[in-house]
This record gives structure tokens, sequence and C-alpha cells, in this order.
């Protein structure tokens, strides 16, 4: 198993945090992992994406050209990669942030309505927690309790209160997610 991914949007919208996270988890597995993060100095506010490679094999080098998944928190990362997701590949965005729709049709594309979402639960933090369980939902590359685990030691401990609430909206994104 091999899986490339790139994540992108805005800064604060936990870009870098999701990106972490999967990377921890395929550690917790035992998987090979790389991940490279790219932000503006302005990080808040700024275009941010981060590149994860979760692999079973050794990875030769973490700058990709394409990308098997592609999710999208924006309409300039829209603009920036679709035309980066491998033939055959997935893309998905949250439709908050996206005026225009995406134009291929040889890769599966699907939608996560998170920003509607943190508003009825009232808590935007769980923003990119609800992605990523849409992420694993339709790709399910490494298991929740590892996503957990990863989550616990990319949060300082005085944040694992919150533990619980970024579960919940973890299976609710792997609720909300629909094929378009």
């Amino acid at each position: 198993m091999k899986k490339e991914i790139i994540i992108a949007g805005f800064g604060g919208q936990g870009v870098l945090s999701m990106g972490k996270i999967l990377a921890y988890s395929g550690l917790m597995e035992g998987k090979e992992v790389s991940w490279m993060p790219s932000y503006g100095p302005e990080q808040r506010g700024g275009t941010a994406n981060v590149t994860v490679i979760l692999s079973d094999d050794p990875i030769s080098s973490p700058i990709l050209n394409e990308y098997d998944i592609a999710i999208i928190l924006n309409q300039p990362s829209l603009d920036k990669f679709e035309s980066k997701v491998k033939s055959g590949g997935i893309l998905i965005y949250d439709g908050y942030g996206i005026h225009t729709p995406v134009k291929r049709t040889d890769i599966d594309v699907y939608q996560v309505d998170a920003m509607d979402t943190v508003a009825e639960m009232q808590n935007e933090k769980a923003f990119n927690m609800l992605i990523l369980g849409g992420l694993l939902k339709v790709a399910p590359m490494v298991k929740i309790e590892n996503v957990m685990l990863g989550l616990k030691k990319s949060l300082p401990e005085r944040h694992h209160k919150l533990l619980p609430m970024n579960e919940a909206a973890i299976k609710k994104g792997m609720e909300i997610i629909h094929k378009m």
C-alpha cells in the first residue's frame, strides 16, 4: 500500500495538523511516512498545504508532482491541485470554500460539508477532524484507534480533554461525506 496525499487550504483550517495526525497514525501502524508542510510566512489566513506519503515500502522522495488523493479546502487550492490528482485518484473538498466546481471526470470526487457541520456543532475546531473522517471513510489507510493515538501525540497534554470530541467529529465526517 502506498498513498500520496496533498492537503491544501488556508492557514488556520488545520491543514498541517491533519497531515501530522495522518503521519503519526501511519507511524503507529509501522508504515513508512513522509510529512512535508508548505506555508507562507503569514500562516493563519495565508495558503498552506502538506504532502503526506504513507507506504508499506521505503519512500524514495517526499517531492511529488501527482497525488493519489487531494483534500482541498479553498478555491485557490482547487485551482492549483485539481490537475495534479492522478487519473483514478480521489479529490475531497469542503463545499463552503469552492465556487467553481471540479471539472475532472477521470477521478472520484467527494464533498464533505464540514463548515456547515461545525456551525451546527458550534465547534469550529472540529473542522479538520470532519474532513479527516471523510477521507478515512473513502480511503481507509489507517485505523481510527491509531488516528486517536496520533492525535494524542500531536496535541499538547492540556488539550487531551478534547480527544472524545475529536473522535466524534471523525465519525461524523465519515457520515457526511458524499460522492459527487
